[in-house]
Order: C-alpha cells, then sequence, then structure tokens
C-alpha cells in the first residue's frame, strides 16, 4: 500500500497545473475565517465572559481577536502568506484549546478549520492572486530583470486537501450515517429542516413535501460522501462530484442556520474546477485589446514600480505600457509633444485617440480596470480632484529631478546570485523529489491512519456499543484511542462527523425561548429566539450551536441550561439596553414532532404550535434568579 500511495505522489508532484484555482481557495477560505472573526467579536462578551458584560473576560481576549482579523486580511490577500498561514493555525488551536469558543459554541466548525489551516501552511497558495508574487516582481526590478514569479503548483497541491479535509470527512460521516434510522429511511436531510431550532428564514414547505424527492437527496448525500474519496480525482467524475457537492452545500447554507460550516465546505470546490474552465473565464473576463495604452519614463525607478504595481492588479488586462523612450515615436498624438516634456509627465491615449495627462491619466486607468472605477468616479469630485492634482504634481516634479545612474540599480550578477541561492536554500530544505514524495506518503498515511481510529472507534464500536458494554479487548484499546484522538483533534482537527443523527433528535421535543416585558409591560421577543421557534440573525452558526445542541437537548441538563439563559438574557438584555438590575424574563416552551419516518407539512406543524410560560429570570442588582415549573409535555 505505501508503495502505491508513494507512487502516486510521485507522479503527482511531477505533474504541474495553473496555480489559478488554488489562489482562489486561499481568498475565498480566508474571507471565511475573516467573517468567523468578526462573528466573534461581535459576540466576545456572550462567548468569552462568564456572565457577558457583567463577569467580564481578559481584555487580551479582543485584542488578540483583533490581531488574528489583521493576520486573516494577509492572509487573504496573499502578504506573507506562509506566516500568516502560521499563525492563523497557531489562533485557532489556543483559542479552541483555551477559551469557551469550541467547549460551548463550535458544533464542528473549529475542528474543520484546525484542519485546513494546517495544510494551508503547506500549500503553494500564494502563486496566484497574491502580494507575494507583486513583491517578487519589485524585487527584480531592482536588478533590471522583468521577473515572473512561478505561476504554476504540483497537482497534489489540489488533490491532497480535497481527500483530507473533503474525502475523509465525507466518508466518516457516511458511516455514522448508517446507524440512524432517519438517515437509513432516507430522511437525513428532511428532518432537520422540521426543526425550528435549525431552519433558516426561507420557508421551503413546498420542498419538504415532495416525499419522493427528499428520499432521494438523503440517499445521495449517503452515496456522495461514500465515493467521493475514491473517485474526486478521476476526470469522468469530477465535474458532476463539483456539481453535486455544491448544490447540497449551497442547499445547507440557504435552508440551515450553520452557514459558516456549509460555506467553509463550499470553498473546497474551487479545487474541483476544471483547469481549462479557469483559463477559459481568464479569456473571456480580460479584453481581446487593451483599452488604455500608458507611456511611462523607462529610465525612472517610480514608473517603473508603478508599471508593475498596476499590472500586476490589471486582472482584465485593460491596460498595456509601452516605454516613451522606445515607443513613443510610433504613436502620432505624441508627436507634437517634446521628448523633455513627455518625461515630465505620465500619458495615456484611450482606442478613441482621447490622450490624457497627469492625474487624469491615471483616473482613466482606474476607471478602465472596472473594478476600481468607484475610486476613479471619486477623484473626479471637485476639491478630491484639485487636491489630488497637487499631490501628483508634487511627486511627479520631485521625481523629474532625479537622476537615474548605475547606483540606482544592483547588479544583474547580484540578483541572479540572490535567486540561485534561495533556489539552493529551497531545494535543501525540501529536499529532492523523492525524498518530498517519501514526506508527503508518510503525512497522508499518518492521516490516513488518525482519520480510520476516530472513524472505527466512533463510527462503529461506538455505534454497535451504545448500551455501554465492551469486551475486555475494547477496554484495553480505548484509552489508547482516545489519547490519539485527543492530540489528532487538538493539532489536526481529525474529529467525529456525526452531525445530525438519531442520538441528537431522538426524544428532543420541546425547545424554549425566552420573552420579557417592555417599560408599557407589553410582552416582547428576545432578539434570539422569535415566536416561531427560529433562532433570528445574528444569532446563528456556533451560538446556534451552543443553545440548540448543549442548552437545549433531549436530556436537559439544569446546570447547562441556566448558565446558558444567563448568558442570553445578560447579553442580549444589554444590547436591547434593559436594566439588568432590575428586570425580568419569561421562559416559554412548546412542544415539536421529530419523527423518523415522512411527515408532511411538519415544519409548519412545529413552528405554528403554541407556546406556555415554563418560569422566568429575575435579574436585581446584576444577579439572576431562574426559576422553572415542572411541565407535562404530553400535554402541550
Amino acid at each position: 500500500m505505501y508503495q502505491k500511495v508513494f507512487s502516486l505522489v510521485k507522479i503527482g508532484l511531477e505533474k504541474q497545473v495553473p496555480a489559478l484555482g488554488l489562489g482562489v481557495f486561499r481568498i475565498f477560505l480566508g474571507l471565511v475565517i475573516l467573517q468567523e472573526i468578526v462573528f466573534l467579536y461581535y459576540f466576545r462578551h456572550l462567548i468569552f465572559d462568564t456572565i457577558p458584560f457583567i463577569d467580564v473576560a481578559s481584555p487580551s481576549i479582543y485584542f488578540f481577536l483583533i490581531l488574528w482579523g489583521i493576520n486573516t486580511l494577509f492572509l487573504t490577500t496573499g502578504y506573507h502568506t506562509r506566516l500568516a498561514a502560521i499563525v492563523n493555525y497557531f489562533f485557532w488551536v489556543i483559542f479552541t484549546a483555551f477559551t469557551p469558543m469550541w467547549r460551548d459554541f463550535d458544533g464542528g466548525f473549529d475542528q474543520f478549520m484546525i484542519g485546513s489551516s494546517f495544510l494551508l501552511i503547506f500549500l503553494p497558495t500564494e502563486r496566484a492572486f497574491s502580494l507575494d508574487n507583486l513583491r517578487v516582481r519589485l524585487k527584480f526590478l531592482k536588478s533590471e530583470l522583468h521577473h515572473d514569479p512561478v505561476s504554476t503548483v504540483s497537482v497534489l497541491s489540489y488533490y491532497l486537501p480535497l481527500a483530507i479535509s473533503l474525502g475523509l470527512i465525507y466518508f466518516d460521516s457516511a458511516v455514522h450515517k448508517l446507524f440512524a434510522e432517519h438517515w437509513r429511511n432516507g430522511l437525513g436531510a428532511w428532518l432537520p429542516l422540521t426543526m425550528p431550532y435549525y431552519i433558516s428564514a426561507i420557508d421551503m414547505t413546498w420542498f419538504l413535501n415532495q416525499e419522493f424527492l427528499q428520499k432521494f437527496i438523503g440517499y445521495l448525500i449517503i452515496v456522495f460522501e461514500f465515493i467521493f474519496i475514491f473517485t474526486f480525482y478521476l476526470r469522468s467524475f469530477r465535474v458532476p462530484l463539483m456539481i453535486t457537492g455544491i448544490s447540497l452545500h449551497s442547499g445547507i447554507i440557504l435552508s440551515l442556520n450553520i452557514y459558516p460550516f456549509g460555506f467553509g465546505m463550499l470553498v473546497y470546490y474551487f479545487l474541483m474546477v476544471p483547469f481549462s474552465w479557469w483559463q477559459g473565464l481568464k479569456k473571456t473576463l480580460q479584453f481581446k485589446s487593451p483599452q488604455l495604452v500608458v507611456f511611462y519614463d523607462q529610465q525612472c525607478p517610480l514608473c517603473n514600480r508603478t508599471r508593475i504595481i498596476i499590472e500586476h492588479f490589471d486582472i482584465f488586462k485593460a491596460i498595456n505600457f509601452e516605454g516613451l523612450q522606445k515607443r513613443a515615436k510610433k504613436y502620432p498624438e505624441l508627436n507634437n509633444i517634446s521628448e523633455e516634456q513627455l518625461l515630465k509627465d505620465i500619458y495615456a491615449l484611450d482606442q478613441k485617440g482621447h490622450l490624457y495627462v497627469g492625474i487624469d491619466a491615471y483616473l482613466q486607468i482606474l476607471l478602465k480596470m472596472k473594478y476600481p472605477a468607484l475610486a476613479g468616479i471619486f477623484i473626479r469630485i471637485p476639491g478630491v480632484y484639485h487636491f489630488g492634482k497637487k499631490i501628483y504634481r508634487r511627486i511627479a516634479d520631485q521625481r523629474a529631478r532625479l537622476t537615474c545612474d548605475e547606483s540606482c540599480f544592483v547588479s544583474s550578477e547580484n540578483s541572479l546570485q540572490e535567486a540561485y541561492s534561495f533556489k539552493r536554500s529551497y531545494e535543501y530544505y525540501a529536499g529532492t523529489k523523492k525524498q518530498r514524495s517519501n514526506r508527503i506518503t508518510k503525512f497522508l498515511v499518518l492521516i490516513m491512519l488518525l482519520q480510520l481510529n476516530s472513524t472505527i472507534h466512533y463510527g462503529i464500536f461506538y455505534r454497535l456499543n451504545e448500551d455501554g458494554a465492551e469486551s475486555e479487548i475494547g477496554q484495553i484499546l480505548s484509552p489508547i484511542s482516545n489519547a490519539v484522538l485527543f492530540l489528532s483533534h487538538a493539532f489536526l482537527g481529525i474529529t467525529p462527523h456525526a452531525l445530525y443523527m438519531h442520538d441528537h433528535f431522538h426524544g428532543y421535543n420541546h425547545i424554549l425561548a425566552l420573552t420579557y416585558k417592555n417599560s408599557q409591560g407589553q410582552e416582547q421577543w428576545l432578539p434570539f429566539v422569535n415566536e416561531e421557534g427560529r433562532l433570528v440573525a445574528p444569532n446563528w452558526g456556533r451560538v446556534q450551536s451552543m443553545w440548540a445542541n448543549v442548552a437545549v437537548t433531549p436530556h436537559i441538563e439544569q446546570r447547562r441550561l441556566y448558565k446558558f439563559i444567563k448568558k442570553m438574557t445578560a447579553f442580549w438584555g444589554k444590547k436591547i439596553d434593559l436594566d439588568l438590575q432590575d428586570t425580568e424574563f419569561i421562559i416559554k416552551m412548546k412542544r415539536i414532532d421529530v419523527p423518523v419516518h415522512w411527515e408532511r407539512n411538519l415544519r409548519n406543524k412545529n413552528i405554528n404550535r403554541p407556546w406556555v410560560n415554563i418560569g422566568k429570570v429575575i435579574w436585581y442588582e446584576g444577579l439572576a434568579r431562574i426559576e422553572i415549573q415542572d411541565i407535562n409535555l404530553e400535554s402541550l
């Protein structure tokens, strides 16, 4: 087996493909991470404070969230990409291990992101759509060399994250599903969409009432998850799997309120887009001919840097740069302008023969590049335009007074030696292709063994021994397996993916909500769970997981329930300006049904059932007292 994997890895390393998809993957994964950090910062008092706004967490947590956000911007834009990836990984591990973020507010997302962040350290995602590429171009400008950074990667850079972050997760999840009756009945996708705590604001009753379609989707998910890891790399399966996966995860985002996980998984499908599609999209988006010709002083270091920067961000190829010294005479529009005058400014010529000078040339560059057109329109505003014109004139005049001799540049020989020195250092640490193939193969085998340990332990043995009985050999191996799971869980994000299983829904026949009375004595719903029983925005993602998976469960644990009731009333009470020195909240409950067989209009039945008051939360002088009465659920 090892030799087979080794040979496949070696072949994959030798096959070079465009890095475009990998760059897009990095950008969107960075945006998923950034939105989660913004979410954490918004809910920082709820998640990290013992009692929100009352018994507060250390301010250093908020400071590190801001640092994490800045680092994620670096990662997204590809600035010092590898270093930013390493820092991002450590932030995920530290926040997950040392804060309540995972213990009470996770739902599996943090482990998925730990694994993704770990892989991101080793993937050459900086080779497309990155500021690192721009840094390399500017660096080699000093040596008068035209240097294009490497824009290809080995095909393994696409296959490995797909195999590890999607394939192994899907397979583990499918094994768990076989033990759940509602999944075996084809209702694994249908049941969560009838549960008020999980649904989005989109009314999908018409869709849920199609029994055959719901069962088809349920069985499709199981089959898809089982076959993905064995077929995703095959050309004939790639597009069908990609379309199916995108459809399923888009459905999760639209129909459920666990959108971060949906977006995180969806991002990986950028790696499945056929390489020819990226090239075709590139040709489609780029202009067939330049929309603007820009003339620049070839002997001016500042002008050359400006050219490289604009070319880097000109993704639609709207701008063509021409050197004044060599090309100006070929354009009749410039013949009446002396060379001395040409060298004082930047000139731009559009397709209609209109000539623009100075700040107007830059304005046209922004407009022709399309996506920064708003900046160009902003510059046109009176006042802004004149201020910008003065700044341009000052920089241009100072630039014009610079003279460039040999001291302006580093010799080509020195720069080439630097490049070869870097290449030798890289090859020394990266090793030969055979050494790299060995390392990657060992890593893959280790990941597979760790994932199999999790799948076999929790997906098979745990499910088969749900009654608590365990053999003697199991009693010996179980602690060892748990120890391995602890390490792989904490540092690689390997975890059981038993989402929406029978042991979660069985007996989940009630939900809770919170209301309060305003100054006029009218009962109002806390902006958390509404009258339908849905968790309203922005209480989705990890806040939904906290309430629906930890606080309120089929078998409510009073300690945990009281803890999170205090948290929610304190947090939202402060947010809507209630006086926690003297405020009373009402605890409501209603019955719901979670059957293992299909039932028409179940979603509407569950959201329209009546609420009953079962208790209250009394805040007085910053302290909360919770009173809940016993109630017979069967009578609801």
